[in-house]
């Protein structure tokens, strides 16, 4: 089983582990990341004016390689996620879009045919959870684990169609099949402040402490996130631990020191 995988730049460089677990765990469950070729960097952020072509090119780029091939186009990061799911949306829905893209580039004649899918739906339908608690051999028991899904990995909802953007699971389930507990808390798809880190550090510092505080009130060890930015700003200014979520699956699978 072989995906197309766009890796981000922030895997290459402050986030490696997020990019190395998730190929070891690849490995062990029976399935491929085909990393594609001159990738460039997503923007991090979606543009928010329509008339911002220059913004989405990398995206559709990357979309746009994808497209021969018939395969989708996996990613970890939930920036980079964000940025390719919601650019392959506005293709398929928005006609002057795809026109003024193609005016740009005539090489760029992509009609929002690809299938992008953040890795952790492959682990829920593509290999399923049942199947990956059949493969753990250190499974996490007795370990209460908080899912942070943060403010990018379900929003827009209609868009991202990957989970209820209030109400997840798809963490809580991942957890469960690793033999943990879940904690779901009720800030769990709050935004960590991570955008406003340099600006505002201050205001950052408490809305990572507010996520946190949460979590460790629910009486929960550690959380997990796919976010970089989460992992980083919770990580300098929370009260409680936080781990790339593909690190407790490479522990789980006993491959984490391989």
């Amino acid at each position: 089983m072989k995906f197309n995988y766009y890796p981000g730049c922030t895997l290459k460089t402050k986030a490696v582990e997020l990019d190395e677990y998730a190929r070891k765990c690849a490995d062990a469950l029976g399935f491929e990341l085909c990393e594609i070729d001159e990738w460039q960097c997503c923007g991090a952020v979606y543009p928010l004016g329509v008339d911002q072509i220059a913004q989405r090119l990398p995206a559709v780029r990357a979309l746009k390689a994808t497209e021969a091939d018939n395969k989708p186009l996996v990613t970890l990061c939930s920036a980079c996620h964000h940025v390719l799911k919601r650019a392959n949306y506005d293709v398929v829905d928005d006609k002057n879009f795809r026109d003024t893209l193609a005016r740009h580039d005539p090489e760029l004649a992509y009609t929002g045919g690809g299938e992008v899918l953040h890795y952790l739906e492959v682990l829920k339908n593509h290999i399923g959870f049942d199947e990956i608690a059949k493969k753990v051999k250190n499974p996490l028991t007795g370990k209460k684990i908080a899912a942070h899904y943060g403010c990018m990995l379900l929003r827009p909802g209609a868009v991202m169609a990957f989970d209820d953007p209030e109400r997840p699971t798809i963490m809580e389930d991942f957890i469960k099949a690793l033999g943990a507990t879940p904690i779901p808390s009720p800030l769990r798809t709050e935004c960590c402040g991570g955008y406003i880190r340099l600006t505002t550090p201050d205001k950052a510092a408490q809305m990572s402490q507010k996520v946190t505080n949460d979590a460790a009130r629910m009486e929960a060890d550690f959380m997990i996130s796919a976010c970089p930015l989460c992992v980083y700003n919770i990580g300098k200014e929370g009260t409680l631990p936080i781990y790339y979520f593909t690190e407790m699956l490479a522990e789980a699978l006993g491959v984490k020191d391989e």
